[in-house]
């Protein structure tokens, strides 16, 4: 079984996002956080509902909610949650 989305796992998606997969992040503030103007952004927090940005969209920093098209259960369905959002949004922008 795969541990609950407390603060100590969301912290752990966001810095593995943040450090591992920055471009990702960028294009879910620009796909699915409809700031497309977006050119840098940071994951600030997951939880079950969703995710929190803090993109830099012309200058400026402008926070971003995106929900999940789910209740997420767990950290493992977040992560394949986010791979698929990526997946996504990727073969949107071809």
């Amino acid at each position: 079984m795969s541990d609950a989305i407390t603060s100590e796992i969301s912290d752990r998606i966001c810095a593995h996002m943040n450090d591992d997969h920055a471009t990702a992040v960028v294009l879910y503030a620009q796909t699915y956080g409809n700031s497309p103007d977006a050119a840098k952004a940071e994951m600030v927090s997951v939880d079950p509902e969703g995710m929190n940005l803090m993109a830099q969209v012309k200058g400026s920093d402008v926070p971003i909610r995106i929900h999940f098209d789910h209740i997420l259960k767990d950290a493992e369905d977040a992560h394949h949650t986010l791979i698929a959002m990526v997946k996504q949004a990727r073969s949107n922008s071809k």
